[in-house]
């Protein structure tokens, strides 16, 4: 009886040796396992990413917002419409309702962009801070000292469609007016037609500070003015013509 009980206490403290031996080995796999993970984890956190400000921490943040397009269903747009954050370093898709959220965004400075080839809509700077506060304002690349802050989570409005095509231009009676040719043609008229009633010739003080303006642009009065030149020329040569033919009429009977 005794040989048995011994015999029975042999075989169970062998199994229990076998079974401690192979809890110690999956004790040992098991510890392996955690210290593997753990490293992974500090590798795959200390990859560099788009962070414009300093990080302090590993933490990932989320970058949510709405895109809104007055007057149209934004079931008719989302499908073509991206979110682009800081280039496409982060891209984003809208959901049904206009809403979107970017993951796994470190600390940082970003830029949030909507790309739609249907409508337009401002870019959005996007403050992260180690802590996670979220500061959004516009983008202004022209002052870019100005700041003007945006709510957050984010509200973006379409600033209107895209234009790719420039509006033919109409034919107007302006444009036939202000043509040169035409105004060449109807001021010299009008200066003919309206100058007479305006200024009244027949007053003699009036002509007399128009031959005082006409002498002022002929600064030197011994000089011959051309006007005049031409108009006895032509009328010295026609009385000449016109002296000719008459002594001609006058012979002619003399010598019937």
């Amino acid at each position: 009886m005794r040989s048995e009980i011994l015999y029975i206490l042999n075989v169970i403290y062998i199994v229990c040796q076998n079974t401690l031996q192979q809890m110690k080995r999956l004790l040992d796999i098991y510890v392996a396992l955690q210290a593997l993970f753990a490293l992974s984890w500090c590798f795959s956190d200390a990859e560099p990413g788009p962070v414009a400000g300093s990080q302090s921490n590993g933490d990932r943040f989320k970058i949510e917002g709405r895109a809104i397009v007055p007057g149209v269903k934004t079931q008719d747009w989302i499908s073509t419409a991206r979110i682009l954050v800081e280039g496409e370093e982060h891209v984003g898709f809208l959901k049904i309702d206009g809403s979107f959220a970017v993951n796994d965004v470190p600390s940082g400075s970003y830029v949030v962009e909507i790309v739609s080839p249907s409508f337009r809509f401002d870019p959005v700077r996007v403050d992260i801070t180690s802590k996670g506060k979220m500061r959004a304002r516009l983008v202004n690349y022209i002052k870019t000292s100005e700041v003007i802050r945006q709510p957050y989570p984010l509200q973006i409005r379409s600033s209107g469609p895209h234009t790719y095509f420039m509006k033919r231009e109409t034919w107007g009676w302006t444009d036939f007016l202000m043509n040169p040719m035409v105004m060449m043609m109807v001021l010299p008229l009008l200066i003919i037609v309206l100058l007479p009633k305006v200024v009244n010739t027949n007053d003699p003080e009036m002509r007399k500070e128009m031959e005082q303006s006409m002498n002022m642009l002929n600064p030197n009065p011994e000089l011959p003015d051309v006007s005049e030149f031409m108009t006895k020329l032509f009328s010295k040569g026609s009385s000449k013509s016109s002296g000719g033919n008459k002594g001609s009429r006058s012979v002619a009977p003399k010598r019937r």
